[in-house]
């Protein structure tokens, strides 16, 4: 079996590939009204759903100039939980990390967790120098999660998010410069 370069294993979970049947569990929480709050998707139809998995199954790793989305499963049950976004450039200097995780899961170091498996990978397998994240001020579990990791806040700018005005913080993450 050939070995799969984009799983992380962590204390309660792992980071995977997305596949087709993890369709319910995916729109289950991405249609959480609360969840979706501060994200930049909208709830998807089966249909859509199920090809967005299935381009996601395909991933082979981090390219140039593209997102990819890998799952977060619970450990004992494979169960997707959530998902992590990964940019990487297309100049190849920075990547950008982007996180889902339902409700039901949050508040256990389970993203934290996992956002550090998905950074650790794209920092081996890329020569990318560091990787940015951007929240809105309001959605204070992220800007913990962001500094627990070690990414130094470099920006606050005023922004629209959704036709409403909103704070947007960037943070930063140095290769090398984390906790």
């Amino acid at each position: 079996m050939e070995q799969d370069f984009l799983r992380r294993e962590f204390p309660g979970g792992r980071v995977r590939r997305l596949r087709c049947s993890d369709r319910r569990a995916f729109q289950a929480y991405r249609s959480e009204a609360e969840l979706g709050r501060y994200q930049g998707w909208e709830p998807m139809s089966e249909q859509g759903a199920f090809d967005f998995l299935y381009g996601m199954s395909l991933v082979r790793g981090f390219r140039r100039g593209d997102w990819i989305q890998l799952g977060i499963a619970e450990a004992g049950t494979d169960w997707l939980i959530g998902d992590i976004g990964m940019y990487w450039s297309e100049g190849g200097s920075y990547g950008e990390v982007g996180y889902t995780l339902r409700t039901a899961s949050q508040g256990r170091g389970l993203a934290t967790a996992a956002v550090r498996a998905v950074i650790e990978l794209f920092f081996g397998q890329t020569e990318a120098r560091w990787v940015q994240a951007v929240t809105d001020e309001r959605n204070v579990a992220s800007v913990r999660l962001l500094e627990r990791l070690g990414f130094v806040h470099l920006v606050t700018r005023a922004a629209r998010f959704r036709g409403q005005p909103c704070v947007d913080l960037e943070y930063r993450l140095e290769r090398g410069g984390w906790v």
